[in-house]
């Protein structure tokens, strides 16, 4: 295995994790309703989801996913509904502006928030691309299937502790960010990002 080419990956992939997109919008919608518990756990699901991806385009089934475009569009239609659906709520959380004390130990906190970690992730076919697209990049010819999971593991690891930091600092703002106004305006902004992430995958061609 080529030590620079893995180390050149994790630069791009550090990249790639730290732009905000779909994964810090939901993971943030999660933190700010559930708190620090619901919020680690979303962003679990979404690491989860990265690890399942990950494996799926080492294993080859990513390129059969991509290259079968019936169940392709499938998967980019329910993305495009599952970000829609969370935007909306969060939006309507936002006009509503009732907001009850978030509760970590509620039975709901930790599978809710993995659940849509996982669910926003899974059916966003933009990270299986991304796989099939950069992972080739940085490996040698006639590379094992133990080297591609490496690499695809590593970005899930990456994604994890990324958003695993992210959900400690809303956690440490939680002061700041539980008035009424702010708390507002956060589920609004966090709301038109989930819908427009959700149109741009709509309207994506790749």
């Amino acid at each position: 295995m080529d030590w620079s080419s893995y180390a050149a990956f994790i630069v791009v992939a550090v990249v790639v994790v730290i732009v905000p997109g779909p994964d810090f919008a939901v993971v943030t919608a999660n933190t700010l309703s559930g708190g620090r518990s619901r919020g680690r756990w979303c962003a679990l699901g979404v690491a989860n989801s990265n690890a399942v991806q990950g494996t799926a385009a080492a294993a080859g089934l990513g390129a059969l996913i991509v290259a079968s475009q019936p169940v392709f569009q499938a998967i980019r239609w329910a993305g495009v509904a599952y970000l829609t659906y969370l935007g909306i709520r969060a939006i309507v959380s936002a006009v509503r502006g009732r907001y009850a004390e978030p509760d970590d130990a509620a039975p709901d906190a930790r599978f809710g928030g993995w659940r849509q970690g996982f669910l926003s992730n899974i059916t966003n076919p933009k990270v299986l691309v991304f796989y099939l697209a950069v992972l080739p990049q940085f490996l040698a010819p006639g590379a094992g299937l133990p080297v591609l999971v490496l690499f695809a593991l590593s970005h899930a690891v990456l994604s994890l502790t990324y958003l695993m930091v992210l959900t400690a600092f809303l956690h440490r703002m939680r002061a700041v960010l539980r008035r009424r106004p702010v708390r507002r305006a956060l589920d609004a902004v966090t709301g038109l990002a989930l819908v427009a992430f959700g149109v741009r995958l709509a309207v994506s061609t790749k």
